[in-house]
């Protein structure tokens, strides 16, 4: 049985269910829904027939957590693939787990209200299941106390936080009613968060990573003991990594258009790491981030209009 020290949960109570040959392992967030612990990223995935292919092709697949945000310019995209998939008997809604982020522009109380409004239009949703303030800018509490009173209505079964650090989380969370399910963080074995998750487990608040992989990057997915590991298991770098990842108690979202990578990268609930390599994969942590945001890109960024409607 592997303890994960800083959630304190016993990953054999994780809930899974299988579906035809597909597995997928699922945790009880802080509100009692369940979230499955490998999803489908969208991000950088601008192109609206690319985007719904791959999505369909996700769930065919077998995931069932699928991200995306109203800044990805691709919610539309998802909600048809979404159509797709439970016309053709893949799925139903309620298999399925989508999440969303609100963009910057549209923070403070009554511009996040519309843009609650606008994600579920175009996903063409009558609930999100995870809708997360994607960047900690501006009117923050405003946009909060809005995610707040979607949750309380049903239009989102869930809310959370994204690219939230200590400081920050104690900069906002006196003015929260309603506690965060989820952060969703840069995590990897390079950028282990060790304080964040401590800090997050102490809330009961579910850390997600997005770049699990490193955003493809060479030394990562090159590292020898990741590669020792591969051979052991016969399983790629990129399956070592998302199964560390899900030991940890840490949700992730891998991204590939790749059929065969997309199928591989869900592909690892039938091996287990040991205490020892886990620990020697928890040495190659380098505390560095692969993507880094500044004050100065959040304030461009923010006073950029986008009209996601209209994907421009």
């Amino acid at each position: 049985m592997i303890v994960n020290k800083y959630l304190k949960i016993y990953i054999d109570d994780l809930k899974y269910k299988q579906k035809g040959d597909h597995i997928m392992e699922y945790v009880t967030l802080n509100n009692g829904l369940k979230m499955p612990m490998v999803g489908f990223g969208v991000f950088r995935v601008p192109d609206k027939k690319e985007c719904e292919e791959s999505v369909y092709q996700a769930i065919k697949a077998g995931y069932r957590l699928i991200d995306t945000a109203a800044a990805y310019y691709n919610e539309d995209a998802v909600g048809a693939a979404v159509k797709r998939a439970i016309a053709d008997g893949l799925c139903t809604r309620e298999d399925l787990f989508i999440t969303s982020k609100l963009w910057l522009q549209d923070y403070g109380y009554e511009n996040a209200k519309k843009g609650i409004e606008t994600s579920m239009k175009l996903l063409g949703v009558d609930y999100i299941d995870l809708y997360l303030l994607h960047q900690p800018y501006g009117d923050y509490l405003g946009a909060w106390k809005a995610l707040e009173e979607a949750y309380q209505a049903g239009k989102i079964k869930s809310i959370g936080i994204s690219n939230i650090t200590v400081n920050l989380w104690n900069k906002f969370k006196d003015g929260m009613t309603v506690m965060p399910a989820v952060n969703q963080v840069e995590f990897n074995p390079f950028v282990q968060q060790k304080e964040l998750r401590k800090v997050m487990a102490e809330n009961n608040i579910r850390l997600e990573a997005w770049y699990p992989l490193g955003h493809g990057n060479k030394d990562l997915l090159e590292n020898e003991t990741i590669v020792s590991l591969a051979k052991k298991y016969h399983k790629n770098a990129g399956q070592i990594i998302l199964r560390w990842i899900y030991q940890e108690g840490v949700i992730s979202l891998p991204k590939s258009t790749n059929e065969e990578r997309m199928k591989g990268n869900i592909d690892i609930f039938d091996f287990e790491l040991t205490d020892e390599e886990m620990k020697e994969i928890e040495k190659v942590n380098k505390h560095t981030q692969f993507y880094k945001v500044t004050k100065e890109s959040l304030q461009r960024l923010a006073t950029t209009k986008c009209n996601f409607e209209e994907g421009e």
